[in-house]
């Protein structure tokens, strides 16, 4: 299990560092602004030693190419990428070593339609989901489809619930909202809101989350169940089927939520 470290860019994202057991070698997820990983490596003493790139969107992608002419190290990201400084093209299936554990590699086109997720596999499993999968949340549908978002969640309900989720973005508290009105009776929503108010009072992040709350918390993941298939055909005002139809009205709903 690695030990990792969120770095605060732009306004809401987190560039998350991998560090090595062994050295003081560190891979980071998204950088997004080369200027945050550059002090973190100052002030920790720290070597960069790889990247790892979800998907092609600037605020994941935009301090790649300084990181990579400084450092020169590799960059892994989809083989279907539309960001030109991917060096090490991966795809469905595929895996990585790094720092002495393995990284699957899961193709989750939904949010964009390059987008990948690392899995760290072990007794507390490590998810590095990108914006597919966030924290009572899932991504826009930018790209995808609803259908390639329901396989994605199927996916991700499928690991076990003590699997660790490092999405990239601080969009905990607005999630739980929607998820709220989505799932009005639900009080685990309730108690992970009251957690989630806390820590960032705290100016702490309210990542990462685990597969087993969004199991019960996260209404992309919960498509098949009565009460958010009720909710969504109420906002569609029609009779929705489970899975697909139900996903993509909450998706519409979160919208313009």
């Amino acid at each position: 299990m690695f030990k990792l470290t969120p770095l605060a860019a732009f306004d809401d994202n987190y560039i998350w560092v991998i560090e090595s057991a062994k050295d003081s070698s560190i891979a980071v997820v998204d950088p997004g602004d080369a200027a945050v990983v550059e002090h973190y490596l100052a002030q920790s003493n720290k070597t960069l030693a790889a990247v790892l790139i979800t998907h092609h969107h600037r605020d994941h992608t935009g301090g790649v190419e300084q990181l990579k002419s400084r450092y020169s190290v590799p960059v892994y990201g989809s083989s279907k990428s539309k960001f030109p400084g991917v060096t090490h093209s991966l795809s469905d299936g595929d895996s990585i070593q790094l720092f002495e554990e393995t990284l699957s590699i899961k193709a989750v086109p939904a949010h964009t339609l390059d987008h990948i997720a690392y899995l760290v596999n072990g007794d507390t499993p490590q998810l590095f989901c990108g914006d597919t999968l966030f924290l009572a949340g899932c991504g826009r549908l930018f790209e995808g489809t609803a259908d390639q978002m329901q396989q994605a969640m199927d996916y991700f309900a499928s690991l076990p619930d003590s699997t660790k989720v490092y999405c990239t973005h601080e969009y905990s508290l607005a999630n739980l909202a929607f998820a709220k009105a989505a799932d009005p009776t639900n009080s685990e929503i309730d108690n992970t809101t009251t957690q989630c108010k806390q820590l960032r009072a705290d100016n702490q992040p309210t990542l990462p989350s685990n597969i087993g709350l969004e199991r019960k918390i996260n209404p992309y993941m919960r498509t098949h169940e009565a009460a958010l298939i009720q909710s969504a055909s109420q906002y569609k005002n029609q009779t929705l089927s489970a899975g697909v139809e139900t996903l993509a009205a909450l998706r519409e709903w979160k919208n313009s939520f």
